[in-house]
């Protein structure tokens, strides 16, 4: 789950699995596989920080960090 903001200033958790698009109209909107759609305060890039730290957390796609990748060379 990732921390978000709407524009009143509630905070609430999403799942970041179920998120299809992330677009700025030129606030921050989020669309899930569901179609459900949230507007938030954060900025399109704030959010995506946010997912690539959730699935690094959750290790999703074997995201790495990068002092855990070796080169073969």
């Amino acid at each position: 789950m990732i921390q978000l903001t709407r524009l009143n200033g509630r905070p609430f958790s999403l799942n970041a699995l179920y998120i299809e698009v992330i677009e700025s109209f030129p606030d921050t909107t989020i669309k899930l596989t569901n179609g459900h759609k949230y507007v938030v305060r954060e900025t399109e890039q704030e959010v995506n920080q946010k997912i690539t730290l959730f699935y690094r957390n959750i290790n999703v796609l074997s995201l790495r960090k990068s002092s855990e990748v070796f080169d073969d060379e």
